[in-house]
């Protein structure tokens, strides 16, 4: 199962088509986003996806109930802790216990956001992803994640 994986859009409409756009042309099955849509308008864009998609709310999504209202529901608080292909998978936007969680290992993925930066690691058999921004407001480059949950495999893509 190939799933596509986003973070921090923080209102960037260009960016976010095209992170869509990249998932449709990908045939991904399902879309995780890791936080920090910002304003509701920007969740409408989702319903472009040719697939389920679920988020949480970060540190900067204000409007939490217009939100999760534009999301007919699939924003949750965090951490929201999904199974997908069988894999046990917890998603969060701030960093903080991401090792103590895979070094738990109970998860065998962490996706989260928040640093603006892709990052792809193994802690044990646990797997992380941070897509990085796909906002591209802080570091200038649009980043998204695709990750296959049948070899737990990553791969940060540029927008």
């Amino acid at each position: 199962m190939l799933i596509g994986i986003i973070s921090d859009t923080h209102d960037n409409l260009v960016t976010t088509r095209k992170a869509i756009k990249f998932f449709n042309n990908k045939k991904v099955e399902h879309v995780i986003h890791a936080g920090d849509y910002t304003s509701p308008f920007t969740v409408k864009l989702f319903k472009e996806l040719n697939c389920k998609y679920d988020g949480i709310f970060g540190n900067n999504d204000g409007d939490k109930l217009l939100l999760l209202q534009r999301s007919e529901g699939n924003i949750h608080n965090q951490p929201y802790i999904p199974t997908l292909h069988d894999r046990k998978i917890i998603v969060m936007h701030e960093h903080h216990v991401v090792d103590a969680l895979a070094k738990s290992g109970y998860y065998d993925l962490i996706v989260y956001g928040h640093t603006h930066e892709p990052d792809i690691r193994k802690v044990k058999d646990t797997l992380i992803v941070n897509p990085g921004e796909a906002g591209a407001w802080l570091y200038g480059k649009a980043t998204v994640a695709l990750t296959d949950l049948k070899t737990m495999k990553a791969e940060i893509i540029r927008l």
